[in-house]
């Protein structure tokens, strides 16, 4: 109750056990409390922790654990190539980096910040009428602060999505396999990192 005072009668005003009753009920039931906290927790999506994020994932249909594919190409020589070529085939100097090892997993989490930005990203894309200065915003949102990244028309129904940057783990797996990056209906898409 937000005026407690006015729902004890004024005959009543005086009787401290009345009145002691009266607001602890009020302290007890009372939910001004409890509408800030869950507005802050998990309506506002620029406070939102990681429940109200998740619950926000849940509703444009994002998750926080995604899965990026590991670059198959590696530092290699000619005699090592199969016959057709295949992307996997090695590769010469300053083209790709070492073989490591089997990674253990190809799962990404990821943090608070970067999923409240995939969230909003997911929320615009599901309004989105997939115009290329529209899709370059989602882009720029998303993407801006790591480099420059656009939309390119690469003509007969294909585009590209272009990052002049080196993408991180993240920011990979939001690419591939989010689906918070729309494309338009027919039309093939390809992602390219220009580093």
């Amino acid at each position: 109750m937000i005026n407690v005072a006015d729902t004890i009668l004024t005959q009543y005003a005086d009787s401290q056990k009345l009145k002691s009753l009266v607001y602890s009920f009020n302290e007890a039931v009372g939910i001004e409390d409890f509408l800030d906290d869950f507005y802050d927790i998990i309506w506002n999506i620029q406070t939102a922790d990681t429940y109200g994020l998740d619950v926000w994932g849940k509703i444009v249909v994002v998750g926080r654990q995604l899965t990026v594919t590991q670059n198959e190409e590696y530092f290699g020589f000619d005699e090592a190539s199969s016959t057709p070529p295949v992307v996997d085939d090695p590769q010469p100097f300053n083209q790709a980096p070492f073989y490591t090892g089997e990674v253990s997993t190809s799962t990404v989490t990821l943090t608070n910040d970067v999923y409240r930005k995939l969230i909003m990203m997911k929320a615009a894309a599901n309004i989105s009428d997939c115009t290329i200065p529209n899709l370059n915003k989602l882009l720029t949102f998303m993407f801006g602060d790591s480099g420059r990244c656009y939309v390119r028309n690469d003509g007969d129904m294909v585009m590209s999505y272009v990052f002049e940057f080196p993408l991180s783990t993240a920011e990979l797996a939001i690419v591939q396999s989010s689906g918070a990056i729309p494309s338009p209906i027919g039309v093939t898409v390809n992602i390219v990192q220009q580093v």
